[in-house]
């Protein structure tokens, strides 16, 4: 199949995903993990995919705890505060507090596990997908993928931005890390008493610190998320549009677009569907694009590690992307999602065991946007979603003609 004609209306896909983004954004409720404008958005699409020519459509829910994914942090905090008053008078129990709150971090928020997401309160969360048969037998599948849920403001790095966001956040770990060290050494008799009293006094100077961090997320201010995430989600519907207009069908290549919900809880709707759905997609080779927050093109970045670098995704889709980059000398970067940068739901899919590669364009000194009420239709990018789009169309053709299988 040759798809240059489409590739070539790159700027026309572009147009149309603006506007899509901007009418959901406009219309809809805020699209919080959970909550009603993330419905919305999925059953919208949903219909979309109908009248693009999916054969199966499909809005489904899922349970969860979202505000767990956050929640921790006041557990964490807490923790802190009584390690440093337990470090006066019993600082074993400091030693123990401190440890708890770290571990809960890595375990959470690190690993994505739920810890304590009982301890929140139950929400429907939704996902949506819809799958375009070809004309003949299916032989190989291809899935576009982003995650329709928007996320919850970040106060503190809308009011200093990233950098000063950044610097709260490590002087809240040096100062976890300051109040373990001493617990250890004073429980291990290598202090004086007067030595001992003045290290925890210094060690006050974190309260205010930590005491921040209580509001480091905003519960009650959800953002427009139109970079992140509708961005990803419509470079597949984008694919679905402007194959139905051109009358492109494949012959032997399924087209699936899975929008999974609530990624900023911790990729609980990709987590959900890939469990639900995975064994289903076994009977030919199947490729999983997980698109997050397109929208600087000098980051665009293909990526090899994702889930704070602790899971490998499949290299073969990976490469694919990259390589259809190359053919179009649209500059792309081979990379992965760093420690302490979260995850996109391609690790939820690899998880799962399925063939999936995590597709960015976003510096991780995160811009202004990111997690804040600036991320609205007018920061979108129309030449980094025309870019991706033209390498994941050029991915797609590459792919129906039996790369990397």
């Amino acid at each position: 199949m040759d798809l240059k004609k489409i590739i070539d209306k790159k700027d026309v896909a572009a147009q149309y995903m603006i506007d899509e983004i901007t009418h959901i954004c406009t219309k809809f409720e805020k699209r919080g993990p959970g909550e009603l404008g993330e419905k919305q958005a999925c059953e919208y699409c949903a219909e979309e995919m109908k009248k693009l020519g999916c054969d199966t459509v499909y809005v489904e829910g899922f349970k969860e705890n979202p505000n767990a994914f956050l929640g921790w942090i006041y557990i964490t905090i807490t923790c802190c505060f009584v390690a440093l008053a337990a470090y006066f008078f019993v600082p074993v129990v400091s030693i123990i507090a401190i440890a708890l709150g770290l571990t809960l971090c890595v375990l959470q928020f690190g690993l994505y596990k739920k810890v304590v997401d009982k301890l929140f309160p139950e929400k429907t969360g939704h996902n949506a997908a819809g799958f375009k048969k070809p004309t003949g037998e299916v032989k190989r599948r291809i899935i576009f993928n982003g995650h329709p849920d928007a996320a919850w403001e970040w106060p503190f790095k809308y009011k200093f931005s990233y950098l000063g966001f950044d610097i709260h956040m490590i002087v809240c770990f040096i100062g976890a890390f300051y109040t373990l060290i001493i617990s250890i050494l004073k429980v291990a008799g290598v202090l004086g008493d007067d030595l001992a009293k003045t290290l925890g006094l210094v060690a006050c100077v974190f309260i205010p610190v930590w005491f921040g961090l209580y509001f480091m997320w905003n519960e009650k201010r959800i953002v427009d998320g139109a970079n992140d995430n509708l961005s990803g989600c419509y470079i597949g519907m984008a694919i679905l549009k402007m194959l139905h207009d051109e009358g492109i069908e494949f012959e032997n290549t399924e087209i699936g677009v899975v929008l999974t919900g609530s990624e900023e809880a911790g990729l609980r709707g990709a987590k959900a569907w890939a469990e639900k759905h995975c064994k289903e997609f076994e009977d030919v080779p199947t490729f999983v694009f997980s698109y997050d927050t397109i929208a600087q093109n000098e980051q665009l970045m293909v990526n090899y590690r994702d889930l704070n670098s602790t899971v490998k995704v499949d290299k073969d889709v990976s490469d694919l992307f990259y390589e259809a980059c190359q053919e179009l000398n649209i500059p792309v970067k081979k990379g992965f999602v760093p420690p302490l940068g979260g995850a996109t739901d391609s690790a939820a899919f690899a998880q799962a065991g399925m063939r999936a590669t995590g597709v960015t364009a976003l510096n991780h000194a995160l811009p202004d946007f990111y997690h804040t009420r600036l991320d609205t239709p007018d920061a979108l990018n129309a030449s980094c979603l025309a870019d991706c789009f033209a390498a994941s169309v050029k991915a797609l053709e590459m792919f129906d003609n039996g790369a990397k299988q």
